[in-house]
């Protein structure tokens, strides 16, 4: 609902500027050649329901295992939640955070009548942070969490502009993130280690409107989803202090690696857009 009414409100903003009633253009040259624009809007997430941690307890880099204590249960049995940890249990997780975005692009166009096709390199930066926690007996908390420092897309685009003025498109191609993940726990006694950034690797996929407000300025609103795909970041569990003979961590070969269940980091972005064209 939330990502319905900022969409909404976004359209309702660019439709209502005034600069479409300018008479002194030429709209034959609208939507053709190169460009550059920098732009800006809001990055939110949807449900990912069901994400969980998941173990490779016999090193055997097959993760699926479980994590069992001395008398055989499952040391995991409290659950997960697609969110970050407030306390021990599993209850009162914190929702993923949404946050803003701010980018650059290169493009070029090529207008063949009302048809527009061309193509876009992007690079940019998104606040919001996706985590996922999980619950152990003793009790403790296990929370990885990963946002993107920095990502880009190079995609194509496809537009319908009725005589100039206004351009209507659909775009895509595929996209990249260095994504920066973080491990906190409340377990003091084992060690933990992790591999930091990783790369992503995905696509991003959308559409939008721009409107030419004078023969070589541009704004414009557009909708993208992007899914890039993680599954290098791994975090190690160790002794530390623990006692090897009961910690369940340590039964089965004495470590444990940790992943997230769900590799991909999905967001959806609304964002404003100002143009030059050259």
């Amino acid at each position: 609902m939330k990502f319905a009414a900022l969409l909404a409100a976004s359209a309702a903003s660019l439709l209502a500027f005034p600069a479409m009633a300018q008479n002194d253009r030429d709209p034959a040259q609208d939507f053709n050649g190169p460009y550059i624009s920098i732009g800006g809007g809001a990055t939110l997430q949807g449900s990912d329901r069901g994400e969980t941690l998941v173990f490779d307890t016999d090193g055997d880099g097959v993760y699926g295992d479980t994590v069992t204590t001395v008398g055989g249960t499952d040391a995991f049995s409290p659950g997960f939640c697609n969110g970050r940890a407030s306390g021990t249990a599993n209850i009162d997780c914190r929702n993923d955070r949404d946050g803003a975005n701010y980018f650059g692009r290169l493009g070029y166009d090529k207008r063949m009548g009302n048809i527009v096709l061309g193509a876009v390199i992007e690079g940019g930066r998104s606040e919001a942070r996706d985590s996922v926690s999980g619950f152990s007996t003793t009790p403790a908390s296990y929370e990885m969490s990963r946002k993107a420092d920095w990502q880009a897309n190079a995609r194509l685009r496809a537009g319908y502009t009725p005589g100039g003025g206004a351009l209507f498109y659909v775009t895509g191609g595929p996209a990249y993130a260095r994504l920066n993940n973080r491990f906190a726990t409340t377990n003091a006694a084992n060690s933990f280690a992790d591999n930091g950034k990783t790369n992503g690797w995905g696509y991003a996929a959308g559409g939008g409107a721009e409107i030419m407000v004078t023969n070589k300025i541009a704004v414009g609103l557009e909708y993208l989803y992007t899914d890039v795909k993680d599954k290098d970041y791994t975090v190690n569990v160790g002794p530390g202090t623990a006692d090897p003979a009961t910690n369940p961590f340590l039964l089965d070969s004495g470590a444990t690696d940790i992943r997230r269940s769900d590799p991909h980091f999905r967001t959806h972005a609304v964002r404003g857009t100002l143009s030059y064209r050259f």
